[in-house]
């Protein structure tokens, strides 16, 4: 309890580097958050140096939260744009993709081989040798079309 009392700007300050070099180390877009939130108590702090130790807590929960919701909704009313949208989606990869079928289609399903592995794939029956576009994905599941 006693060392609650002591804390200080450059407390808060020190806080505030090791939660964004913490950031570096484990990527996720939050941790850097709690270091600006301590960073802004430190500022606080050197301006207003009598502030009990609940008050800077306060401050720094407040802190905390309030900027990582406001990041959220900065992310979510502005995305990311990117040029390859589809990265971390295999199966978005393959739509639009034609592929010869080495099984025949039955009852609505089958397989595929792409690339270096299999994908179940669901569209309408077919002989194997047909050849199926991919239209698109559900989940594990390719949706194809015959040609």
């Amino acid at each position: 309890m006693e060392l609650f009392m002591e804390l200080n700007s450059w407390h808060w300050g020190i806080i505030a580097v090791l939660l964004i070099v913490l950031e570096m180390f484990a990527p996720g877009a939050f941790m850097i958050w709690f270091g600006v939130a301590a960073a802004v108590v430190s500022i606080v702090m050197a301006i207003f140096p009598s502030i009990t130790w609940e008050t800077q807590f306060m401050i720094f929960a407040v802190l905390s939260v309030g900027s990582i919701y406001g990041w959220r909704v900065y992310v979510h009313k502005h995305p990311p744009t990117t040029d390859q949208p589809t990265l971390n989606q295999r199966g978005e990869h393959y739509v639009g993709r034609v592929f010869t079928l080495e099984e025949p289609v039955v009852n609505g399903l089958g397989k595929i081989k792409v690339d270096d592995s299999t994908w179940k794939i669901e569209g309408v029956d077919c002989d194997s040798g047909a050849q199926v576009r991919v239209t698109g994905v559900d989940g594990v599941v390719l949706k194809v079309e015959q040609v």
